[in-house]
């Protein structure tokens, strides 16, 4: 009994971070903006701790591989996109982050309809992405949170750049694997 309440642990501290992300909306939408950091560190945490409890406990589930990065990518692009909308982030990058998610989504969701499901590992450019994509997320709530916020090694303009050109190669990366996999298959097929 207790190895199957353990397994669910780190799907329900998941489904909890899934569950956060419309409250963090809501709250951002409406300018409380201590409340979201707060739950939004919350939230970071979660992921943390649902994969060393996966770990550490052999708990990992199919379920799980599927449900972790929808949570963080769901979090992720609705606190960017609510950013963009208030103006507190640049709406090109916004544009540029939710369409790479939509592209590889596509992607993969092309490449099963055609017969052909391509298994997209995490790349390192994509890992560094998502890190800068936190980082920046972050930086703006903490600023938002406290206005008078002064971290000397960090600068919204370089962090967003970054954001860009991470995307940017991290989408293209993707895209180019997933082609060249589709591609390969495609020449196997008309022989």
């Amino acid at each position: 009994m207790r190895g199957s309440i353990l397994v669910s642990v780190p799907n329900l501290i998941t489904l909890g971070r899934l569950l956060l992300v419309p409250v963090i909306i809501s709250l951002l939408l409406d300018g409380r903006h201590a409340l979201v950091f707060t739950l939004f560190l919350v939230a970071g945490a979660s992921d943390a701790v649902d994969g060393f409890v996966a770990k550490r406990y052999n708990s990992a589930t199919a379920l799980g591989a599927y449900l972790d990065p929808l949570a963080d990518k769901a979090l992720l692009v609705s606190v960017f996109v609510a950013l963009g909308i208030l103006g507190h982030l640049p709406v090109w990058l916004v544009i540029l982050v939710v369409s790479r998610d939509i592209l590889i989504i596509g992607a993969i969701v092309l490449s099963f309809l055609i017969g052909h499901p391509v298994k997209i590992a995490p790349l390192l450019i994509s890992k560094a992405n998502t890190f800068l994509q936190i980082t920046l997320a972050s930086y703006v709530l903490a600023f938002l949170t406290f206005p008078n916020l002064d971290i000397p090694f960090m600068n919204v303009g370089n962090l967003t750049w970054a954001v860009a050109a991470t995307t940017i190669l991290s989408g293209g990366s993707y895209l180019f694997t997933w082609y060249r996999s589709v591609a390969a298959w495609e020449v196997g097929h008309e022989e």
